[in-house]
């Protein structure tokens, strides 16, 4: 069994475990006390509980043990923090497949038949084709976790993607009956902030650059410059900024502990854990046991870093932006 090489974000575990570590984060300000202990939180999501995608189903998407296959609830309770996991399984069935299925059967009606397949009749042909080989096709499971933190008032998903962020809210809406959130909004545009700090201005306490940006033409965003483990100081970084290019993506430190690229929607990809000291006196033989500390570890570096972003971009709280509403019926 192997816990650490030298990149502790890409943490492994036995083939039963999880990994952990949270590499993107969307994030979300809770607009409601969230007031659910963990084991009324559990037998919500029992509802809403993973169940294996059926032979005829493109996809399930449902709630998994955060712990895999060494846990059995629906979630893990710890520092102050809930962590749940949503699971889409889904069939894959390759368009490229289908089209030259139905290509073939097309054909053999066209020579038989010795008229054109049109329109209709075409979309029954793959329509069948489908229902025929759906059954046959492998399946593919992808996880997508998510912690609450009701004292900070955070809802943290570890994806960069839109998309997965507004699944797993929308089936914990259902799960819930109802679940309200406000995306993390910045009271100024985040592209000026970055492009203001990437050009030598001073940056918030606790931040530093690193050595990835992205910058785009203010008139053309298809203009984009990519760098990548360069010197931001640099003038030929610099060049682009007199340019009128402005930030999209910026590689930013926090507190020598985390790093992270900053995006303009002020999601975070690429997060990478600096520091793993505190876990030499946890055991390793037991799991679970790791597994709390990792959390505990994960959510506490996080929660400095998240206060420090909602200081640093959304000014006065009153100024909440506009609130989501997850609801059952939707």
């Amino acid at each position: 069994m192997r816990f650490f090489n030298a990149d502790p974000s890409s943490l492994f575990f036995s083939e039963d475990y999880k990994i952990m570590w949270f590499k993107n984060l969307t994030l979300f300000k809770l607009t409601q006390p969230f007031d659910l202990s963990p084991e009324a939180l559990g037998e919500a999501l029992e509802s809403k509980e993973l169940r294996p995608c059926g032979s005829l189903e493109p996809f399930t998407y449902g709630w998994t043990p955060p712990l895999g296959k060494i846990g059995t609830e629906l979630v893990h309770a710890g520092n102050g923090c809930v962590l749940v996991c949503a699971r889409k399984e889904e069939r894959l069935l390759p368009a490229s497949v289908v089209r030259e299925e139905v290509e073939e059967r097309i054909a053999k009606i066209e020579q038989r038949e010795a008229r054109p397949v049109r329109g209709k009749e075409k979309r029954r042909i793959r329509d069948d084709v489908t229902f025929d080989l759906l059954p046959r096709a492998f399946t593919r499971s992808t996880d997508t976790q998510a912690y609450v933190s009701p004292s900070a008032g955070w809802l943290v998903v570890n994806t960069a993607v839109p998309k997965r962020a507004e699944d797993l809210l929308t089936l914990l809406g259902r799960s819930l009956g109802s679940f309200e959130v406000a995306p993390l909004t910045a009271e100024y545009a985040p592209t000026s902030t970055m492009t203001y700090w990437l050009s030598g201005r001073p940056l918030p306490k606790g931040f530093s650059l690193q050595t990835d940006c992205e910058l785009r033409d203010r008139a053309d965003e298809t203009s984009i410059v990519r760098c990548q483990r360069q010197d931001l100081s640099s003038d030929e970084v610099q060049g682009h900024i007199h340019a009128h290019k402005e930030v999209h993506k910026l590689g930013l430190g926090f507190e020598d502990r985390l790093s992270f690229i900053l995006r303009a929607d002020l999601s975070i990809s690429r997060l990478r854990f600096e520091s793993v000291d505190e876990f030499d006196d946890v055991d390793e033989g037991d799991e679970t046991a790791r597994f709390d500390a990792n959390f505990a570890f994960m959510t506490t570096e996080l929660g400095r870093l998240l206060e420090r972003l909602g200081e640093t971009f959304m000014g006065s709280l009153e100024s909440q932006p506009p609130t989501r509403r997850f609801a059952a019926l939707e």
